[in-house]
């Protein structure tokens, strides 16, 4: 079964910061309007766990009004419905993308465990874009993996729909699907003596980076503690993350910080590119490799030093140092 609708640019919206996903109770227009003016990249309403089960039908009205109403300039909208096992996924998909689709950027399916289920919501998304007049195939899809199924059908859920832009880990529903010994979402379990956590998000970041997918990173739950959030964060960003989730404001500066490039290291990336297209140029002497400095640069410096500068450029940062050819 293949997905039904087609690849519309979606590459270029795979692009879009999301240091900081700001995770928001959809029943509470309180936390809905000061989200707002968070400098969080993305922010998504919640329907699922932060809503409870009878506050769910309203909540969905509720996050309409606040995405057709509200000032969400410069972040990523996505909204969080429930998952398929439930029975509010399709209506919560209906109401939410029928009234308020153009102001919405992806969908966020939890607990996905297999491709199929990724294709219905692109199904259902097609024929909602379809009836309504929207564009087929703007609205992004985020898949969550929560639990051990989920990461075993990983790289086939990163491949199932051109509208998917990032796989996102769920880490307090998958400690629970795997017995792990800890309470604490986001921590080390207790008596391991390594990262227990580093498979699961080296395998997410593999299916996510095969697929040319962002990897976003989960909660940290204790939001009081945010030297324990640099740590943890500290990891994922290392690994090559793009982005975790925060749910609390103390959390945003902490997050767009730790997936941001150094200043330092922007402005070396930058100043590789240049050297680079200057060197292999006519005028630099047509060269595969050379020096910059006291560094030789090459063709897998400058794809290394891509990956720094789409990062610096997307947080909109701006270069302190140039490039100066040399003296022929």
């Amino acid at each position: 079964m293949t997905a039904p609708s087609p690849d519309t640019g979606q590459a270029s919206r795979r692009l879009r910061p999301r240091r900081s996903c700001m995770a928001v109770p959809g029943s509470n227009p309180r936390f809905l309007e000061k989200a707002q003016g968070l400098p969080a990249d993305q922010v998504f309403l919640d329907l699922e766990d932060a809503c409870a089960p009878l506050a769910k039908p309203d909540a969905r009205h509720t996050i309409v009004k606040f995405l057709n109403e509200g000032d969400w300039s410069g972040k990523t909208r996505v909204v969080r419905v429930n998952d398929w096992t439930t029975h509010w996924t399709y209506r919560d998909v209906i109401t939410v993308v029928e009234g308020a689709g153009q102001n919405l950027d992806c969908i966020m399916l939890p607990k996905v465990q297999d491709a199929q289920q990724v294709h219905a919501l692109d199904m259902l998304l097609t024929q909602i874009e379809t009836t309504m007049g929207f564009e087929v195939g703007r609205i992004g899809i985020e898949a969550q993996i929560e639990n051990a199924k989920g990461l075993v059908n990983v790289d086939e859920i990163a491949a199932a729909s051109p509208r998917m832009e990032t796989i996102v880990f769920g880490p307090a529903d998958f400690m629970a699907s795997i017995n792990m010994k800890s309470l604490v979402v986001g921590e080390q379990p207790p008596g391991y003596p390594a990262d227990a956590y580093h498979y699961i998000l080296m395998r997410i970041l593999m299916a996510a980076r095969t697929h040319d997918l962002q990897a976003i990173d989960g909660p940290y739950l204790m939001i009081k503690n945010v030297d324990g959030f640099r740590e943890v964060a500290g990891r994922a960003a290392a690994l090559g993350y793009d982005g975790k989730w925060v749910l609390h404001p103390g959390q945003v500066e902490a997050s767009n910080e730790i997936f941001s490039p150094s200043q330092e290291d922007y402005d070396h990336a930058e100043m590789i590119l240049d050297a680079y297209e200057y060197f292999t140029s006519e005028q630099g002497g047509k060269k595969g490799s050379a020096m910059l400095g006291d560094e030789m640069i090459d063709e897998a410096s400058r794809k290394m030093a891509l990956v720094i500068s789409g990062k610096g450029r997307a947080a909109g940062m701006k270069r302190t140092k140039s490039f100066e050819a040399p003296e022929a």
